[in-house]
């Protein structure tokens, strides 16, 4: 599973892999996500370029954008984060059945 470098550094990752077994790749842009870096006085800075693609990330975004088509989905309106999980599950599930049903 891919997660985006926001969760880096978090124990959110951990508790995953402990409670589903499931291993989490944190995607990163290749100058680590920041935009400038500290040097010594005298030392070059290295150069880091304004736009870099970032790999895997397109599969991040993709799967909220397929979500975000779902009304119940497309804001935050659930008061209770049960609630927005289980309207994530339906959204899937509406997602897999589109895929696997065959037009007649």
């Amino acid at each position: 599973m891919w997660a985006d470098q926001g969760y880096r550094g978090s124990d959110f990752l951990d508790g995953i892999r402990e409670t589903t077994g499931v291993t989490i790749q944190v995607v990163r842009r290749r100058d680590g996500g920041f935009r400038g870096t500290w040097v010594r006085a005298g030392d070059t800075s290295p150069a880091v370029p304004l736009f870099s693609v970032v790999p895997r990330r397109w599969v991040i975004e993709r799967s909220f954008a397929w979500l975000g088509r779902y009304r119940r989905l497309s804001k935050d309106y659930e008061y209770l984060a049960e609630n927005s999980e289980s309207a994530v599950y339906l959204a899937t599930i509406m997602l897999l059945l589109h895929r696997v049903a065959v037009p007649t």
